[in-house]
């Protein structure tokens, strides 16, 4: 059984007092057993100093062995008497003594429980700001008020280690809209001038095949870019959550992707209802996107893709297509894994969609599940927190 830090606090006070009120117990019963007078002494002392207690007229019927008969009844009584005094008064201070003990163990177990919750409120306090951070509420301080000591330390060193995460936070936030900017902007610039190279009716052949290369890789370098930078967004966590209609995102996505599944011969099948979750609209759409066009290009000729939202899980994708071995499948949610390979290959994708899929659902506080399909591929399910519509 696991015991708090302070319901140990507590045993040990109790447990230290108990043990000192025992060894004081013990010091008073030995100091009032040493006071008490021995029975058969004092009886006997106190009929040498006072022979009147046994005296008797004189008279010529008593002979002298009566006397000392009458003596040595009276001193038998008194020793008798004494002996059981004196038990009563050390069984009396043994009763009254524990009594007192255990009613000023329980008191001092309850100061002790007090005084324990007391001394650790900081410590509870940094558990509690501790368990409430994210990216979002990074401003959140503990500000303990107290005296110089140790706990007020360990309040102010977690308060200055948030104050450098806030920072860090922020310079990441910054670095992530810069190179956003700065990636893109080159990109586009570059394939501006291939596709002007494309129209020009006096291009040769070889120069059209050569602009064509550089177009391909230049949008297949766009895609790994705002791949990273979807990953990198969805890693820092959420600035804010606003509710989201998922079956409207999805609706959306799959009208973007139906020429897709036209040309790989992949049919869609939306089953959408109504379904509102709280968090990032963009974030969820990319999720969507990485989730369905993941489906249509792991898929074969014929085959299909279903999209449901509003169930018992917030989202659920499942497709056709070549089988995965269920020990397969953790590896794919890793950065620049897929199936059968561990980087990118011909069909245009960089291995980051599941990656920026799990990426965004533990953003929004979700979980990304997959299995193998029951016609083979993969069933996904993303659990998502559910938020009034």
């Amino acid at each position: 059984m696991r015991l708090s830090v302070r319901t140990r606090l507590t045993v040990i006070y109790g447990g230290l007092f108990l043990l000192a009120g025992l060894v004081l117990l013990l010091i008073n019963y030995l100091l009032v057993e040493s006071r008490l007078p021995d029975a058969t002494g004092f009886a006997s002392t106190q009929l040498e100093q006072n022979p009147a207690i046994t005296a008797q007229p004189a008279t010529p019927a008593v002979p002298s062995d009566g006397i000392a008969l009458r003596r040595a009844e009276a001193a038998e009584a008194m020793t008798i008497s004494l002996t059981e005094y004196r038990a009563s008064a050390l069984n009396t201070l043994l009763l009254q003594s524990g009594v007192a003990l255990v009613v000023a163990a329980a008191l001092a177990g309850g100061f002790g429980w007090l005084i324990a919750g007391r001394a650790l409120r900081p410590v509870h306090d940094i558990t509690t700001t501790a368990r409430r951070l994210g990216a979002e509420s990074l401003d959140r301080r503990i500000d303990h008020e107290g005296p110089q000591d140790e706990l007020k330390e360990l309040a102010d060193t977690f308060d200055g280690m948030l104050d450098r995460l806030a920072s860090a936070f922020d310079s990441q936030q910054r670095f992530v809209a810069n190179a956003s900017h700065e990636l893109r902007t080159p990109l586009a610039v570059q394939r501006t001038l291939v596709e002007v190279a494309l129209a020009d009716p006096a291009a040769t052949p070889e120069l059209r095949r050569l602009a064509t290369q550089l177009l391909h890789t230049g949008e297949r370098s766009e895609r790994l870019i705002d791949g990273l930078l979807a990953l990198a967004r969805s890693d820092r966590g959420l600035a804010g959550r606003v509710p989201v209609r998922l079956d409207e995102v999805a609706g959306r996505v799959l009208a973007g992707t139906g020429d897709l599944g036209t040309e790989l011969e992949v049919a869609l099948r939306p089953r959408l209802r109504p379904c509102t979750v709280a968090g990032d609209a963009v974030l969820l759409e990319r999720l969507l996107e990485n989730l369905v066009r993941n489906a249509v290009h792991y898929n074969e000729p014929g085959g299909w893709v279903t999209v449901e939202t509003g169930g018992e899980d917030a989202l659920v994708v499942t497709n056709t297509g070549p089988e995965v071995a269920a020990a397969e499948i953790p590896a794919l949610f890793e950065p620049f894994r897929r199936h059968g390979t561990e980087r990118t290959t011909a069909n245009g994708g960089v291995g980051l969609g599941l990656s920026v899929v799990r990426s965004v659902a533990h953003a929004h506080g979700g979980e990304v599940r997959a299995e193998p399909g029951p016609h083979g591929g993969l069933r996904i399910t993303v659990h998502l927190p559910t938020s009034p519509a």
